[in-house]
């Protein structure tokens, strides 16, 4: 499924698909890479359950994925895909802080991960890097991932938030979207009791005491990934 180097040679374009939950991204995604010489927008999906249907009929070289969709979110439909396209690969695109989600996507199985507010040429290459077998992230992730690695003292220590689980953190996501306990089991498919779990571990991670200094830590913490 993946683009190689004798398709490339071969004139063949790379076919993507454009997974995210506002059309004007998904067309502005789709103007961008159409008119390259060497890729393609084969589909488009505004949600999990949309993309996994649009893979199966299109058969991507390359899948670029939203973090925040509606419903399910980018990190929950990238596991899926991970057990059933396991070859396929993602580039993952976010307006959140990359500092809490890029790790977090490249552990779930992505092969990159960057900002919506990064230069559209920015996005070129990292659909090529990716299509090359390479792994794309910022200089910035990069430098933080190589500081830990080594043991330096000037690593950049992870913020509170970001000792979040993924669920946690999802869920965290939806109250800061003003989201009910009930709104935020419906849409995750889970019992309201389960919610109920996830906010309590979450308030205690970020040492808040009650409901509504979560709500109000989510809502801060939203407007600040808005307009990062």
């Amino acid at each position: 499924m993946v683009m190689n180097q004798q398709n490339a040679s071969s004139g063949k374009k790379s076919r993507v698909l454009v997974v995210d939950d506002h059309p004007i991204v998904r067309q502005g995604l789709a103007l961008l890479i159409n008119r390259e010489h060497d890729l393609v927008v084969c589909g488009e999906a505004e949600d999990a359950q949309a993309a996994l249907t649009a893979i199966s009929a299109s058969r991507p070289d390359i899948t670029v994925v939203d973090i925040s969709l509606d419903g399910p979110d980018g990190l929950e439909l990238l596991k899926n895909l991970r057990g059933r396209y396991p070859s396929l690969p993602v580039l993952m695109l976010s307006m959140h802080d990359e500092s809490i989600y890029a790790e977090r996507a490249l552990r779930a199985g992505a092969q990159g991960y960057i900002m919506k507010q990064e230069a559209t040429d920015k996005v070129l290459v990292a659909i090529r890097r990716i299509l090359s077998h390479e792994i794309y992230v910022s200089d910035r992730v990069a430098s933080r991932m190589l500081h830990r690695y080594i043991g330096s003292p000037g690593a950049v220590e992870q913020s509170s938030i970001a000792d979040l689980t993924d669920r946690e953190l999802e869920v965290f996501r939806l109250i800061g979207k003003g989201h009910t306990t009930r709104q935020i089991a419906e849409e995750l498919h889970l019992s309201v009791k389960t919610v109920e779990s996830y906010q309590a571990r979450i308030k205690e991670k970020l040492s808040l005491r009650s409901a509504r200094e979560l709500m109000q830590h989510a809502i801060q913490w939203s407007i600040s990934e808005k307009s990062a």
